[in-house]
């Protein structure tokens, strides 16, 4: 998860609050996004893109008894560069935590989830996107619907993960599918590059966002930035409003 700017009034509308076409994205059901026997696999670049991404989606697969597996490719330790209250030593242990308690926030089986840490350097995956395919590949089989984040996201780790994990499925055979999570911070006047015909809307009631967001708290390394070396906290107030929006959409 890389820092987005915190919330300024006097900033225009982005994407996730004024687009129109917003309005316009059909909706998906659980089970034509992941077929019955399907195993569903969510690789995400830096710990918290998982629940920022796709909190609620992990909870419907959950309480429906989806089979699924989670791959976290970096374990979120360059974050805070320069920081002397977050280093990358401490880091590397608290960002794992963060992400346990997360997912135990959303009722998730940590007993039983099938849960994969690539330990790659974040901030760095785009030089490692060519060892990224094999070791994504290797957890893949061609009968599993694969989701990751959007290949055009405008943040280069999320990029090069979702190019890596499309030529990974697309290898075994494995269905693929796209999740943004900065571009929903674009400007409106950017909203003409977003792919909206392949937009679909995964609708979330009422208690499914309310514990996305209770998990997006667990991350506390992530909440507070640090002024004094002009670090903005990655969960700043803009990013955890848009998470009260009752639906992910996922790009087909």
């Amino acid at each position: 998860m890389k820092a987005i700017p915190a919330f300024d009034s006097s900033w225009p509308s982005q994407i996730w609050n004024g687009a129109r076409s917003l309005v316009d994205v059909p909706p998906i059901s659980l089970a034509n996004l992941v077929p019955a026997g399907s195993r569903a696999v969510i690789v995400a670049p830096h710990p918290g893109d998982e629940v920022v991404a796709s909190g609620g989606l992990l909870q419907l697969l959950a309480h429906h008894g989806h089979p699924l597996q989670l791959i976290s490719i970096s374990d979120g330790s360059a974050s805070h560069p320069g920081s002397a209250l977050w280093p990358k030593r401490r880091l590397s242990v608290f960002r794992p935590q963060e992400s346990a308690e997360a997912l135990r926030r959303m009722g998730l089986p940590l007993h039983s989830l099938k849960w994969i840490r690539g330990g790659f350097a974040d901030s760095a995956l785009t030089e490692r996107e060519a060892q990224l395919v094999p070791f994504i590949r290797r957890y893949l089989r061609d009968t599993d619907v694969v989701f990751s984040t959007w290949r055009a996201d405008g943040n280069l780790d999320h990029e090069a993960v979702g190019r890596a994990t499309a030529k990974a499925a697309s290898l075994v055979g494995a269905r693929f599918h796209e999740i943004p999570i900065w571009a929903w911070h674009w400007s409106l006047r950017e909203e003409h590059q977003f792919p909206w015909q392949r937009a679909r809307k995964l609708r979330l009631d009422t208690w499914t966002v309310a514990r996305k967001r209770h998990a997006a708290h667990a991350y506390a390394s992530q909440l507070q930035g640090e002024p004094a070396i002009g670090l903005e906290p990655s969960l700043s107030p803009i990013v955890l409003e848009r998470l009260r929006l009752p639906y992910e959409i996922i790009l087909m």
